[in-house]
Order: structure tokens, then sequence, then C-alpha cells
């Protein structure tokens, strides 16, 4: 039978002390209940002595959050551990954890205690957690840079103490996979108690290794891993949660262990993530990221064309993303422009594809990504038509707390002008419904992004919107000084491409119906 691993998710704590990352308490609720549909074991909400903020949030996650443990970090002292178990006495599945720092550095520098005095206040602390809950877990802070013999003692006593977890941090990413492995391998062999707990692991990001560490850990007999998720953390981060249950995931011959985690929850909670920080990640990140499941190369596109299974070790579904995305650019082949014009509705003849490809590498050498609407411009020119263009004539929008924002927009096609007025979400949501009134367009925003051109009161300000009507995305891009101003008209414009496609591919449905009627 395969062993299991926790994940115990630090994101709320460890996570949340990334410059940037703070969270109010509604934020760090609502990302609990996602961890909380994702399966982690633990949920680490918060250090509840630090701020009355982090006591409230810890306290709320411990009333509402069932499915899982909900820990709360505390120091070696009493007074701390009275205010984590506060907090936490709501909790189904309390857990209090507590620290204190073994490495000698730490002793000498920052606690200025000799290893005598920091042994009995861990044991002092461990059993004082004891008395008011079942879970305690005791980390030896910086872990990876104390003396083993010293390591091995601390831990003895404070297991004998009650710890039923002890976590052993590389708490400044220092270590390397084959020395942590080993530390975790020399403690198992040498700490005579050692089955009465669980060894744990937190790994910092600093040399790049987390996840690495956290996998030569489990293979050396750690059996709980800490984690957040999209890694975020101090300074360079902790293990990525998803990085290391997709490792595991996709290679159990190696790894043949078992974890509860609902996998398919993985980008959703990267994206709630990502939504409430601010904090983006990078597009190469390994699997949340947007380049992860994306292939330009020409090569890379006919292979997963053909079979997904030779560029790609997981599927996106596997993480919660939709499909795989071929992105159309300088390094694509035939086979991936054949294939999204069909995607699209248009089925192409081989002296087509021929004519249509050369066109699109001039464009290519220009552009960085070869948009639906360009593939469309190419192909449709002849479809081009300012019949069912529309152009911003004026707008009105009402908006503030406590009242609905409403829209009203006028819009002409050069002939007529229309108006008509709907509510929404904020300015800009109400003046995209008002369009799709209008022009019958409905619509689905997949990407809405502002950005400064210029700088001070005045600013210019560039928006960039990705629409979805009918299964395919068309863009739109506006600069305007006013950004509800600016975030219509590159509304509008994807508006006008989406409906310059849908003449073309009437007309060409019409024509292929003719020829079939003169047959």
């Amino acid at each position: 039978m395969k062993d299991k691993i926790y994940i115990f998710d630090t994101t709320l704590r460890d996570g949340e002390q990334s410059p940037g990352c703070s969270m109010n308490t509604q934020e760090k609720l609502k990302m609990a209940r996602q961890l909380e549909d994702l399966r982690v074991d633990v949920i680490e909400a918060g250090f509840p002595i630090a701020s009355e903020g982090d006591f409230e949030a810890v306290r709320e996650i411990s009333k509402i959050v069932k499915g899982c443990t909900i820990a709360g970090l505390s120091r070696a002292t009493a007074v701390d551990i009275d205010r984590a178990f506060e907090a936490l006495q709501y909790a189904e599945k309390p857990r209090i954890h507590t620290f204190i720092a073994t490495s000698d550095i730490h002793l000498k520098h920052k606690l200025k205690k000799t290893r005598e005095q920091v042994l009995e206040q861990a044991v002092n602390a461990v059993a004082h957690a004891k008395k008011l809950t079942a879970d305690v877990e005791f980390s030896c802070e910086d872990a990876s840079r104390s003396d083993i013999d010293y390591l091995c003692q601390i831990i003895e006593a404070v297991i004998d103490a009650g710890a039923t977890v002890v976590n052993l941090p590389d708490t400044v990413g220092y270590a390397i996979p084959q020395e942590y492995g080993s530390m975790i391998r020399t403690i198992r062999e040498r700490v005579k108690n050692i089955d009465k707990t669980i060894l744990s692991v937190h790994c910092h990001n600093d040399l790049g290794l987390a996840v690495s560490n956290s996998i030569s850990a489990i293979a050396n007999g750690a059996r709980q891993v800490e984690c957040t998720v999209n890694g975020i953390g101090e300074r360079a981060g902790n293990a990525s949660l998803e990085e290391f249950v997709m490792a595991l995931r996709t290679r159990p011959d190696a790894l043949p262990f078992n974890i509860d985690v609902n996998a398919e929850e993985i980008y959703k909670s990267s994206r709630l993530l990502s939504t409430l920080t601010g904090m983006m990640v990078q597009r190469n990140k390994a699997i949340v990221g947007a380049n992860a499941f994306s292939h330009e190369a020409g090569i890379h596109q006919d292979g997963i064309i053909k079979s997904r299974m030779t560029y790609e070790i997981m599927t996106p579904e596997s993480v919660g993303i939709k499909h795989s995305t071929l992105v159309l650019g300088k390094h694509s082949g035939r086979h991936a422009l054949k294939k999204r014009f069909e995607e699209l509705g248009y089925s192409l003849s081989a002296e087509e594809l021929e004519n249509v490809y050369s066109e699109f590498t001039r464009l290519a050498d220009k552009k960085k990504e070869i948009l639906d609407e360009d593939l469309m411009a190419i192909l449709n020119t002849k479809f081009e038509s300012d019949e069912s263009r529309f152009t911003l004539k004026s707008m009105q929008v009402m908006t503030g707390t406590g009242i609905k924002s409403t829209a009203l927009i006028e819009l002409t096609d050069g002939k007529d002008t229309y108006a008509d007025s709907a509510t929404g979400d904020g300015p800009v949501d109400a003046a995209y419904n008002a369009i799709e009134r209008i022009t019958k367009m409905d619509g689905q925003l997949a990407d809405y992004t502002i950005k400064s051109v210029t700088w001070g009161g005045d600013a210019v300000g560039e928006v960039f919107v990705k629409v979805i009507f009918h299964d395919v995305i068309f863009t739109g891009h506006a600069a305007s000084t006013d950004i509800v101003t600016g975030s219509v008209e590159a509304y509008l414009q994807a508006v006008n491409r989406a409906l310059t496609a849908k003449s073309a591919k009437s007309a060409e449905e019409v024509m292929i119906k003719n020829q079939a009627n003169a047959v």
C-alpha cells in the first residue's frame, strides 16, 4: 500500500508574508474555502499573535472551514500558544504549530541562548500546547543548518513531550537535495521514538530547489510537505504546491505516494490567489503559467496535433485548464495554421493553405502572436466592410457607492444612431452590457488589462481586452485619458472584429450553398 503524503498549505501564513501579498480577513476566508475545495490536508491560517487581523482571520476560518485541519503558528512561548488556541478553538481539527530556531547561527545572533535553554523552551512549549489540543506540530527553524546531533536530541525530546508532527524547515533555502534527503534519513535512523510522529518539511526557494528538496525528503521518509499556491512566500518563496503535487501525479513510477489533493482545482486556486494578492505568475511558470500548455514551435505543434503525448507529460484538464493552446507565431507550421482555421469554421484546400501561409509568415515576422482576427483578416479581406461597424457617439455613466452603476451608450454605424442603457457591476461592466444590447453580440470577457503609458493625473491609459464570441477570441485595444471611454472603445473594437468575421463566414456559407445548388 502506498504511503500518504500530507499536504500542509501555508499560503495564508508564510505565503502572505511575501511582500505585497497581504490579505484581509474576507480575502483569507475566500482563499481558505478554495483550499478546502483543493482538498489540502492542513491549512495554516495565520500567526494569531502577530496582529488582530491575523487572529480574526484564523478564528473565522476555524469556524467555517470543516474539511481540513486548521493550524495556527506560534513562537515557543505560553502567551503565543494560548493566543493561537484562542483563535483555533472553533476548528473541528485544530493544530497548534509552535517553533524555535535550532541552528547555532540563530542561537548566537538572534536568540542569544544556549542549546540547553532552547531545548528546555521547546519541550515546555510542546507540553503546554498539548494541554490545549491533541495535535501539536513543532518546527526546528533553520534545521538544514543545524548540528545533526543537536537536532536529533531536540526532536526526540519534543516527541516525548507530545509533538505529533515534527517539521524540519530549510528556512533560508540553503540545502541541496542530496544533503537534505540525507538529513531526513539520518533523523529517521537515529531518533528512537520517531515512529510516534510525522516528519514534515518546509522548503524555501532561494536557490530554486524547494520542490526538489521536498521530493528528496519524502523519498527519505518525510510524510508531510509544507507548500504554497504559486510558490509565494518570504524572499524567493516556498515549495510550489502545484509543482509538487503534479510531480507526484505525473511520476508515480518514481514517486509511489498517495495524495488527496483535487488537482483539477489547482488552476482555479492559482488564479484566485493572483486576483486576491495582485501577484501574477510569470508566463513560463510550471503548471499554472500562461505558457505551461502552449505550443508555438512548428515541430511541437505538429506533434501535439497528432498526439498530445508527444509534447505534454500531463493534460491541461488534469489541473483545471480547459485545453492546450497552439500559439500561432513565426515558429508555427502549416499543420497548426490549418487546424486553427478548421476550428474557426474554414476548410482550406492545399493551394489556399499555401497562399494563406505565405501571408501568415510575413505577418508573423512583425507580430509576436497572431490572433484569430488576424487570420480572418488574411483570409477574408474581401469581406471587410463598414456596414456592420459601430463607433461610439456618446456615453454617460453613473456610478458610486450604494448605487447600481448605469451606462447610457449611443453608437452609430455611419447611417443610423442606436442608443440603449444597462446596469452592471461598475461603470465598465454597465457600458459593456449596453453595447451588447445594441449590437446583439453577447460576448464573454476573457481578459481585461489596463496600463499607464504616461505619468501624472492626466496619464494616458491603454486598455486591452479579449472577448469570446461564439468560442472565438477577439481582441480590442484603445488608449484614452478617460479609462472608462478607453474600455468602451477597446470592447467596441472587439465587437466590430467579431461582426466582420461573422459577415465573412456568412458570405462563405452562401457561396458554398450556391455552388452546391449549381451542381
